[in-house]
């Protein structure tokens, strides 16, 4: 029974920072020290990434229409524009899958920890800063997903891959990259979100199948454990989308850089007084 509870905090934990560029592992990594799941380590690190599943299932949701190229109330050009847009996130993806396969248990080994994650939530936080007051007075070159090029989406994709670093934030760095080669902020963040559909599609495939190959089992209390955690973040994340998009039409992303900083110290000072 406690593990579900704890599910559930973990659950609104992902579906809050999945999406909003405060890195959802910064957030994982403090919440483990006052909450951890009386499950195997094994389980652990499967669920802190199968999760993530509930929060891309809100993205596909809320853009069902627009992601859907059959889609029988879409014209002709509506739907070659949307195909266009699938290629354009597809090979977005792809740096990402050719750095992250081979180095993934590498970076989960020698990457994961405190001194890794803080580092990266402050640089991120500052550069938000910067890159916000920089482009200030900037029209951006792009506007409209549909005026992306392929090469701009292809550079996106290259930023994604820096997120392979815990605490840099997947959307923390697909935005910011984005923003620094001339999208506009609401460009930047619905590509980051579809570019999330396949990543963290294939992240969590290759997590489970990594877990059911080392003899890890879904029968139970886990299997319950987990589902829970999963539609919990669902229903969070959807509500974090609406806040997100809602509040760029108005506001920049300054705020988050200072919220980054400012969690980034907290863990410094709360592990090296702590341990």
């Amino acid at each position: 029974m406690f593990d579900i509870i704890k599910a559930i905090i973990l659950g609104i934990v992902e579906g809050i920072t999945e999406f909003l560029p405060i890195s959802s592992t910064g957030h994982l990594v403090l919440v483990d020290e006052f909450i951890k799941l009386q499950q195997s380590k094994q389980f652990i690190d499967m669920f802190n990434v199968v999760i993530q599943l509930g929060a891309i299932m809100a993205v596909v949701i809320i853009y069902f229409h627009k992601l859907n190229p059959w889609s029988p109330k879409k014209s002709r050009l509506e739907k070659k524009n949307t195909w266009t847009l699938w290629k354009k996130v597809i090979i977005a993806v792809i740096p990402s899958v050719v750095v992250g396969l081979p180095l993934n248990d590498w970076m989960d080994e020698h990457l994961m920890n405190w001194q890794v994650v803080s580092a990266a939530l402050i640089i991120y936080g500052i550069l938000f800063i910067i890159i916000e007051n920089h482009n200030k007075d900037t029209t951006p070159r792009y506007a409209d997903l549909d005026t992306l090029p392929y090469s701009t989406a292809i550079a996106i994709g290259i930023c994604q891959v820096l997120s392979l670093v815990p605490g840099t934030s997947r959307s923390g760095s697909t935005i910011l990259g984005a923003i620094t080669i001339g999208t506009s902020r609401y460009v930047a963040t619905e590509f980051s979100f579809f570019l999330a559909i396949p990543t963290m599609f294939g992240a969590s495939f290759l997590k489970l199948l990594k877990y059911f190959m080392h003899g890890g089992s879904l029968a139970g209390l886990p299997g319950i454990v987990l589902l829970v955690g999963v539609v919990v973040s669902f229903v969070v994340a959807y509500l974090s989308i609406r806040f997100l998009l809602n509040y760029i039409k108005k506001n920049d992303f300054k705020a988050f850089g200072w919220y980054r900083i400012i969690l980034g110290i907290v863990v410094i000072g709360y592990f090296m007084l702590v341990h």
